[in-house]
């Protein structure tokens, strides 16, 4: 035995080593369907073995016998071979290397286990010490993605080629039924990658599901895994619609550039035709650009209700651009606009990304530093209904723009925090929004509400803010705090309607006000334990001094109309949600928070409180052009009781409320209370809400609505979910969805129906059907949409 011949036996590690790993590398094309990657293009499976044996590393080999056979020149290791190289770790029953021929051979059970968790089982494994040819017996590959693949044979040719026959590849488990077919798997006589034109031919290959063969392909030629994008089709989908009828979408997949590439896409619809749709795509060193555009001649407008948009134009389309780009690690920019030839096109046919009831086009820049935020937008809104002779679009302001800028002083200014803040808006509007009390409500004694006057509106905002924390001996936690703001207006605008607004509208050109507020809270915490739990039960009392708010109900209110009185903003300085109303008048908040958690895993949460007017005029009591303010719970001196409870349980048990009580009687004004349940077999949700009727907002009585989910697995893969909402006032049912879906490693099927009430007309459809076939590693069929009815 020349055991010394060390050079012959790393000869035969490298071999067995690189030979295998470049047998195994051929697994990946055996996939037939081409799956979408991040960029939109087709690719096979990516290849799971990469030969990348480290400089310097040791070679460990272990077996029961080793020889040399000096004549033959055969170096042979025989009886439970184990071999480590390099993070390779193989082992076989015998392994023979032939000098003279170049050759290495790897017998019986041989396995081969690479870095990065691949494992390849084998026969018999035989190549030639250049690697430029050889072959595998009975090839298996397990990947630690659990996805398979088997053939009976696996060879190298030329060094180009890698040659599988009848290869089979599967993502599902393996099934423990002997002889049991996996749930889906791809069968093909012959594989072949070229390693010249990165390019994999499958022959004869077949997509079997439950052991049936579905789909058959004769032959085709897919990018192997060295190619990211590479042109093609990708999987189709379809659709059903009431108006729209059945929908084949069919998307080809073009790769321009290695920065640029574009999808073409033609939907079929039985009743309107063909929808044709172009997305291009373009990588930049700082950032992206995707421009789209859709368009369709509808050949059976009748379908839609008479006088709708759908109805009234044949010829519709779209074309919109989205940006974004990165200009340093703190500064970025870009936008997201559309454009359409009516005002219910992207949403009747579903566009994806400008489909919504409202589509936001805006353009913006911002900046984020240490203790600093800068942003700058615009804005122009789609308002998208089926009404075609809607003005709720021209209602809409254009912003340009919009201005936020904070900033927090990192030195200590008298031992507090000194902050400023500043906002500056610019928009105008076509056509004045307002909602008519006489003719919506039919009660001439209260004012008309106007959104949004038509004109021109500037506002300049800033504000300082100083505060700081004391905590005394006895655990006493005082902040006191000190705010200044001013604000100039620039008006242009067109009045209220003659007798309409009872607000004594400011008609001048310009405008100015300001407001400084004196503050102090005081929080007094308590922390409780027990022998398995923990309580802080914080009281709190705030007080803010400040004059009236000048100009109250004068001027234009276009950010602060989107006003809810909680327990989140109760101890807030100024609820107000903007910058155009800001509170005034001396007001005190008081109340208290608790938190408990327990060692069991029960967690509670509480807050209660209420907010008086102590002082001056009360800016929630002031009339509004918005009419914010009224019914809030904070227009009588005493406000409204304010509280929020929750509760988690280990068992999976939820439970949120949040309720207003009126101050007098303790009747229930507004509130949600939110019930969940989750295991691994059932999970539902019951949400209940309560808005008490108001009048000024257009709410002629109460509101009621209760919704629900619920999804329960009734076998190890399979679930039925379903939704509904109710409307306990009218006694409708606003929303029913109902489904039925099937989940393991490898397969993903969901089949579900929704039937909703659209409150903005959208006339394409009442109802839907979508379904989704997933096969992992291979891509999507889809049908439809089926987001709306799941969880």
């Amino acid at each position: 035995m020349a055991a010394g011949n060390r050079k012959s036996i790393r000869k035969i590690v490298a071999a067995l080593v690189t030979g295998t790993a470049a047998c195994a590398y051929i697994m990946s094309p055996v996939v037939v369907y081409a799956q979408a990657n991040n960029n939109g293009g087709t690719g096979a499976v990516t290849s799971p073995i990469k030969v990348n044996v480290p400089e310097g590393s040791k070679l460990v080999l272990s077996s029961n016998e080793l020889t040399y056979n000096k004549d033959a020149q055969i170096v042979t290791a025989t009886g439970a071979v184990q071999i480590n190289y390099g993070g390779y770790r193989m082992v076989a029953q015998k392994v023979e290397y032939n000098q003279k021929s170049g050759r290495m051979m790897a017998l019986g059970n041989v396995e081969l286990i690479t870095p990065d968790g691949n494992r390849m089982y084998g026969d018999k494994m035989d190549v030639t010490d250049s690697f430029s040819d050889g072959f595998v017996n009975a090839l298996r590959i397990e990947m630690p993605d659990n996805t398979r693949l088997a053939a009976e044979k696996g060879e190298r040719v030329g060094g180009t080629q890698m040659i599988l026959s009848k290869g089979v590849y599967t993502a599902c488990m393996a099934c423990s039924e002997q002889g049991r077919a996996p749930l889906w798997q791809v069968k093909a006589q012959r594989v072949v990658q070229n390693g010249v034109t990165h390019t994999v031919r499958l022959e004869h290959a077949r997509f079997e599901l439950f052991g049936q063969p579905i789909a058959y392909i004769p032959w085709i030629e897919v990018p192997d895994n060295t190619v990211k994008r590479k042109s093609g089709f990708l999987f189709p989908s379809a659709s059903i619609s009431q108006r729209l009828g059945v929908g084949l979408k069919v998307p080809y997949y073009y790769v321009i550039s290695p920065s640029m590439d574009a999808t073409v896409t033609a939907t079929g619809f039985t009743n309107q035709g063909l929808l044709l749709e172009g997305e291009f795509r373009q990588r930049l060193e700082n950032g992206t650009h995707v421009l789209r555009v859709a368009g369709i001649d509808q050949m059976n407008s009748s379908k839609f209700n008479a006088g709708s948009s759908d109805a009234e134009h044949d010829l519709r389309g779209m074309v919109s651009s989205k940006a974004d780009f990165r200009i340093n690690p703190r500064w970025t920019f870009g936008w997201d606009v559309m454009l359409q030839s009516d005002n219910n096109f992207s949403r009747t046919y579903g566009l994806e990304g400008v489909n919504q009831s409202t589509h936001t086009n805006q353009a913006y820049l911002t900046g984020l530093g240490k203790r600093n935020y800068f942003d700058m937008r615009a804005f122009y809104y789609n308002v998208q209904n089926a009404d075609d002779s809607s003005i709720a679009e021209k209602q809409q302001a254009y912003v340009y723009p919009s201005i936020d800028y904070h900033y927090v002083d990192p030195k200590s200014v008298l031992g507090g925090e000194l902050s400023a803040t500043m906002n500056f808006t610019h928009l105008s509007r076509d056509k004045t929004s307002v909602l008519d009390a006489t003719t919506a409500l039919g009660d001439s004694s209260l004012n008309d509400r106007y959104l949004g006057l038509s004109g021109n509106y500037t506002r300049l905002s800033t504000e300082l803010q100083w505060q700081r924390t004391f905590t005394t001996d006895q655990g006493l936690v005082l902040t006191p705090l000190a705010a200044a703001r001013g604000d100039v207006y620039g008006l242009d605008m067109n009045a209220p309607g003659a007798g309409t607004y009872s607000g004594n509208y400011d008609n001048n050109d310009y405008a100015t006000r300001g407001m400084v507020t004196a503050g102090l809270e005081a929080k007094y915490p308590f922390l409780i334990t027990t022998s398995n739990s923990t309580h802080v039960f914080e009281p709190i009392a705030q007080i803010y001094v400040r004059p009236d708010e000048q100009l109250a109900g004068r001027l234009p209110n276009e950010d602060a109309q989107s006003f809810v009185f909680d327990a989140t903003n109760l101890f807030d300085r100024d609820k107000f949600s903007g910058f155009d109303r800001v509170e005034g008048g001396t007001r005190a908040n008081v109340g208290w928070r608790y938190t408990g958690s327990f060692d069991n895993g029960y967690k509670l949460q509480h807050i209660f409180g209420q907010s008086y007017q102590l002082g001056g005029r009360n800016s929630f009591a002031t009339t509004d052009l918005a009419g914010v303010g009224s019914d809030s719970g904070l227009e009588t001196t005493r406000s409204d009781y304010v509280t929020m409870f929750g509760l988690t349980t280990p068992q999976g048990i939820s439970l949120a409320t949040s309720y207003r009580f009126d101050e007098k009687d303790f009747a229930f004004r507004r509130g949600d209370t939110s019930v969940g349940f989750s295991n691994d077999i059932f999970q539902t949700s019951l949400i209940y809400t309560h808005i008490a009727a108001q009048p000024q907002y257009g709410f002629t009585s109460n509101q009621d609505e209760i919704q629900s989910r619920a999804q329960v697995k009734f076998k190890e893969y399979w679930s039925v979910f379903g939704t509904v909402s109710y409307d306990i006032n009218s006694g409708d049912f606003t929303r029913q969805g109902v489904g039925v879906s099937y989940e393991d490693e490898c397969t993903i099927f969901t089949v579900s129906f929704l039937n909703k009430k659209d409150s903005t007309a959208q006339a394409a459809s009442d109802w839907s059907v979508g379904a989704r076939l997933t096969f992992r590693t291979l891509g999507d069929v889809n049908l439809g949409n089926v987001q709306n009815a799941t969880f």
